[in-house]
């Protein structure tokens, strides 16, 4: 039986249903809350920020899947520096693959009309599982045979069971993903309907199941760079996958509950159900307004200062893992200024320094060596820095 795009409606809930709930409001604070947080950050701290966060995000997305590589083994993989055991280090590749594939939609920025395409979910596809070892291109069994090999890249060419949910035969998926990318550019809706529309494609995907394996991954890739797209300037100094991950029992459960078929006259009009729609809309919104609210609270000035502060003051009381050295207290004002302006001029840094010339030069030196601050050439401004010692100090729980 042939599968069309009006198996997977509704597309997103009725209006009349929206009008009567919160998600309308959710998708307005949302917007409301990333706008906020762009206006607080200069750029280059919230270009840093991303740039931190893609580990973060990689670490969260790929243990909702099972990969429970830690962020410090994700940057030890991009030092170089990998496990002696082949398991691990493939894992670690994995993650690390997920990083590059964020840096490559970085470079990309992808429009809508761009992102809303088979070719470049394709792609996405392609992208990441190019970088990871072909030993994870094989589909194992309950019994640990292997039953399938993906091609990066390829829709799936074979039948699949995702728990209760049979997913559409392996010959409708060129079609259907054709209509699926035209369904929900989120070009097509307007005001919160974008939100909503991103929100529940990220659920018509899993349920089209369009590859072999990395659904779940590249889903929520697609998720991601859709939001950003759609016009959540700050998306990248927060990650939903932190939030989901954090729920992932609840993420998986209200995804298979909204797989389920209409549940009589009051569930909608489409063929799926409806209520369990909104349901995992309502879920999505959520997820993504605690996680940026949690982390508007981290950067938030006032709160910022404390905590480089606390920093400080952890050096040297010898409580901070990795650093011995340690540093004077004028050094919490020159990380906050450049934490603040995202870079700081080097006569600046001398002044804030407060001490002869040859002392400032060697403090600065000091925070340098030590990756708190950064600087593009001898004479360039110094920008501030999240090294691993301080990341702790500076985002308590960002990660258990």
């Amino acid at each position: 039986m042939t599968t069309s795009i009006l198996d997977i409606t509704p597309f997103i809930p009725a209006d009349a249903r929206l009008m009567q709930s919160s998600l309308p409001d959710k998708a307005i604070s949302l917007i409301s809350l990333t706008a906020k947080l762009t206006g607080q950050l200069a750029p280059l701290t919230l270009a840093r920020l991303e740039y931190h966060m893609a580990a973060i995000n990689s670490y969260y997305s790929n243990l909702i899947e099972g990969n429970a590589t830690r962020p410090h083994e994700i940057r030890a993989a991009q030092r170089g520096s990998y496990s002696g055991d082949p398991a691990k280090r493939d894992l670690q590749q994995e993650s690390l693959a997920h990083m590059q594939v964020q840096e490559w939609l970085s470079i990309q920025k992808p429009d809508l009309d761009t992102l809303f395409t088979p070719e470049f979910i394709s792609r996405l596809h392609r992208e990441f599982y190019q970088r990871v070892p072909e030993g994870l291109w094989l589909i194992k069994d309950e019994q640990g045979n292997t039953a399938a090999t993906l091609v990066p890249g390829e829709w799936r060419s074979g039948s699949v069971i995702v728990g209760q949910h049979i997913p559409p035969s392996a010959s409708d998926l060129p079609a259907l993903m054709q209509k699926f990318c035209e369904t929900y550019n989120p070009k097509k809706f307007s005001g919160d309907r974008k939100l909503i529309a991103i929100m529940a494609a990220h659920h018509r995907f899993t349920w089209i199941h369009p590859f072999t394996d990395g659904n779940g991954r590249v889903g929520r890739l697609l998720t991601d760079v859709a939001l950003k797209a759609a016009g959540l300037e700050s998306y990248g100094a927060w990650c939903i996958s932190r939030g989901l991950a954090r729920t992932a029992t609840q993420y998986k459960q209200l995804l298979a509950n909204a797989d389920a078929a209409r549940q009589g006259d009051y569930d909608g009009r489409g063929q799926l159900t409806e209520r369990g729609l909104m349901d995992f809309c309502n879920y999505m919104l959520d997820t993504a307004i605690d996680q940026v609210s949690y982390i508007s609270d981290l950067l938030d000035l006032a709160s910022m200062r404390q905590r480089i502060e606390s920093y400080v003051q952890a050096r040297n009381d010898k409580r901070v893992a990795g650093v011995d050295a340690s540093l004077k207290p004028i050094v919490s004002l020159i990380l906050f200024s450049a934490y603040q302006q995202g870079e700081i001029g080097r006569a600046q840094a001398l002044e804030l320094c407060a001490m002869p010339e040859r002392s400032a030069r060697r403090l600065l030196g000091q925070l340098k060596s030590e990756g708190l601050l950064s600087e593009t050439s001898s004479k360039s401004p110094l920008r501030w820095e999240i090294p691993e010692h301080a990341e702790p100090w500076y985002f308590p729980n960002l990660t258990p």
